[in-house]
């Protein structure tokens, strides 16, 4: 069984920063893609960063050079640095597993998806 296990979120002012972390367990990164996901309430989700399984990292318009996303095999562990916060990236985040995952609105279709953590980012 998937299970994917989001900690790290948390509120801070705009200009912060945060880093969430995932936890995974029942699969390989050596077969899947991994992602993060950004889904506030009325917005379609987002995903707004994705690493491959060659490390590649893949970012979100939205996000820029903001975030960065990085794994551990090893340890089966994903990690998403996000700095210079702001309002709109408050959201629930959630870490994605899926064969390919491409980012932007309206992809979030991995079959496997954690709990989410809550970012909250004040003005």
């Amino acid at each position: 069984e998937v299970q994917l296990r989001e900690s790290g979120g948390g509120e801070v002012q705009a200009g912060g920063s945060l880093t969430l972390s995932c936890s995974a367990s029942g699969i390989s990164f050596d077969d899947f893609e991994m992602a993060w996901y950004q889904q506030s309430p009325g917005n379609e989700c987002t995903v707004v960063a994705v690493i491959t399984r060659a490390n590649n990292p893949y970012y979100a318009a939205e996000v820029g050079d903001r975030f960065a996303i990085s794994k551990n095999n090893a340890e089966r562990m994903v990690f998403l640095q996000m700095h210079n916060l702001q309002p709109k990236d408050t959201a629930m985040y959630y870490c994605a597993a899926d064969r390919n995952i491409f980012v932007g609105r309206g992809r979030c279709r991995a079959p496997h998806r954690g709990q989410g953590t809550q970012v909250t980012v004040s003005a």
